[in-house]
């Protein structure tokens, strides 16, 4: 998830050097390459039924096609603190996802992880709103639009970690990563190659390209094939809390190298966050029968 924040951050540069089908098409590309390897089924792995095809391609409809033109358009269109406000929701939606769908036992410490989320997060947007005052109306609304276009990747996000919840049973990690990033490229392909076509691709800065390589790395290979790993044996709603560190890192990285303002308002609304993540996963008597779900 800190991975995960990172790339989300630095994606801010890319969206202005590259058109985002184009960026996510090429991402997809480049890591096909990489995790080309990973495809090849282990022998101890059943072969893929009909319901596990379809977990797949949604999972990467929704974690990766739809996640990324989201995000991408949304941080294009507002500041990467804002976005971070808003991915603070990631937990309280995968939990009650979880709960919806993979029928998970909610405990009171998980609630309250996703409470302390949600209360950084109100913290977060009042801040937001005071500083939004002075904005230009334009401005104003196209960063409402940025926003929007936000929360609806972090509902993707939140399906595709109850999704890979499912899909780590049976598949490896590394297969899953592969699986997805394929359907990925497929999804991207015919928007992607418009673009291509249209783009003076000498325009781009050489340090833009070398962002392109680690963004496709980091969020096709790296954050999937860390994330699948650890759902093998943790529950989905303690996992989601973990998703804290997406906005906390994305806003870190906000302020430290892009130069956005960074206030002691959103400094207590992430240590709101990380108390969060503590409440989940510091050991206690309702680990092991959430673990056991």
């Amino acid at each position: 998830m800190s991975l995960v924040g990172v790339y989300v951050a630095l994606s801010k540069p890319l969206v202005a050097a590259l058109p985002v089908f184009l960026l996510g098409w090429m991402r997809f590309g480049i890591a096909a390459i990489a995790m080309a390897p990973w495809l090849k089924k282990p022998a101890s792995e059943p072969a893929l039924d009909r319901r596990t095809r379809v977990l797949l391609f949604f999972e990467s409809f929704l974690g990766n096609f739809l996640f990324s033109i989201c995000m991408l358009y949304g941080v294009s269109m507002t500041s990467t603190v804002s976005a971070g406000v808003i991915l603070a929701a990631i937990p309280a939606v995968a939990a009650l996802m979880s709960g919806l769908f993979l029928k998970e036992r909610l405990g009171l410490r998980i609630w309250l992880a996703v409470a302390c989320g949600a209360a950084g997060m109100a913290l977060l947007s009042w801040g937001k709103h005071a500083q939004s005052v002075e904005m230009p109306t334009a401005e104003t609304e196209r960063a409402l639009w940025g926003n929007l276009l936000v929360f609806g990747a972090v509902v993707c996000e939140a399906a595709y970690l109850v999704i890979g919840k499912r899909l780590s049973a049976n598949i490896s990690p590394k297969r899953i990563a592969a699986i997805i990033n394929l359907y990925g490229f497929a999804l991207m392909a015919p928007a992607g190659l418009y673009f291509a076509l249209r783009f003076d691709f000498a325009a781009v800065q050489p340090s833009s390209w070398g962002l392109l390589v680690f963004y496709a790395l980091a969020a096709s290979m790296g954050t999937v094939w860390l994330w699948m790993t650890g759902v093998k044996t943790v529950p989905a709603a303690q996992a989601g809390v973990f998703s804290v560190m997406l906005p906390v890192t994305a806003t870190a990285i906000g302020a430290i190298f892009l130069h956005e303002p960074f206030t002691a308002i959103q400094a207590a609304a992430f240590a709101l966050a990380l108390l969060g993540l503590l409440l989940a996963t510091l050991p206690g008597r309702s680990t092991t029968p959430e673990a056991s779900t």
